[in-house]
């Protein structure tokens, strides 16, 4: 009897040791994840509420074989809420830690360079962490970048920020413009900004853009900027189609084709890089440009430069059957 006793409690030992060592490399060893995943912690989950969640996601292979290593093995720290981004194949210690550093992937809402007001205000409206309604802001308030937030902050509250974020940028930028700059207040530089950002993408044409507006603003020339024809239009949301003749012509408060100087206002959010062309322009007596075919511009002196560089660019569209 005493060598049953024996052989049945080196065998419970030796269960306990194999589940031991089968526990901690299953705790330690790579989980099944096939590729990296986010994880939502709701606020006030429980470890027991997260590790089915887990189990239900794939990143862990047993929900009660998690909850045991956690208490074993995981220490005394809680789960944090929030948003998680779990490695490829990450352990369950792995998981578990990343749940409790509270280091959770940041929200953030990214407004691009020149992205007029109203599909700011959309975009705020359409994001489902934030709270609370939101008016359209005032064209030209925001600044254009990629802002934090925290899950049911309300929308105002995020607005104020990108709106702060711009009057920082302004307020620092202004008194660094150069003396020959065009503009004459802080308003006309936004709106002249939001022009040019408009008419090219190309980082490296901006203060040429902004040259040829600001000569064309001593000479009393009209900007005949296309984007403010289509401004009162659409409210800076795309056209869709070809401007037509009566638009050119329409005589508004934006349209610099039916009239000289600057337009009442910003067309859109300028980002940084434009409003500091418009503060720099470059040294240039270009008075003109169009598409040159490859996403940038060509720019002309004279109008006859201009005409050639014109027919070049019409060339270019028949070649390619948009005309």
């Amino acid at each position: 009897m005493r060598r049953i006793g024996c052989l049945f409690i080196l065998l419970f030992l030796g269960a306990a040791l194999f589940g031991a060592v089968y526990l901690v490399q299953g705790w330690r060893g790579a989980g099944p994840l096939p590729e990296p995943t986010t994880i939502t912690v709701p606020q006030g989950a429980s470890l027991r509420t997260m590790a089915q969640r887990l189990d239900e996601a794939g990143a862990i292979r047993s929900a009660d074989l998690f909850l045991i290593g956690a208490r074993l093995l995981g220490g005394d720290s809680v789960i944090k809420a929030g948003d998680y981004r779990l490695p490829k194949a990450a352990s369950a210690a792995e998981i578990l830690a990343i749940l409790q550093s509270g280091k959770t992937i940041p929200l953030l809402i990214t407004i691009p360079e020149g992205m007029p007001s109203i599909l700011v205000q959309e975009r705020l409206m359409a994001n489902p962490d934030l709270t609370g309604e939101v008016a359209v802001p005032e064209e030209g308030s925001v600044l254009p970048d990629s802002y934090g937030y925290e899950r049911g902050e309300s929308r105002v509250a995020v607005l104020a920020r990108m709106q702060a974020a711009m009057t920082r940028f302004i307020e620092q930028s202004w008194p660094q413009r150069d003396p020959g700059a065009p503009v004459k207040t802080i308003h006309e530089a936004i709106t002249l900004a939001s022009i040019v950002e408009k008419e090219t993408a190309v980082a490296a044409e901006r203060p040429t853009v902004a040259a040829v507006y600001a000569n064309r603003l001593r000479l009393g020339m009209p900007l005949q900027a296309d984007p403010t024809i289509i401004y009162p239009i659409t409210k800076g949301k795309p056209l869709g189609r070809r401007i037509l003749q009566s638009e050119i012509r329409a005589r508004n408060d934006y349209n610099t084709y039916a009239m000289a100087g600057l337009p009442k206002g910003p067309i859109a959010n300028p980002g940084r890089a434009s409003i500091e062309a418009v503060l720099h322009p470059a040294q240039s007596r270009a008075l003109y440009f169009v598409a040159d075919g490859k996403g940038g511009h060509i720019f002309a002196d004279s109008y006859a430069e201009h005409q050639a560089n014109v027919a070049k660019w019409y060339a270019i569209r028949r070649a390619r059957g948009e005309m």
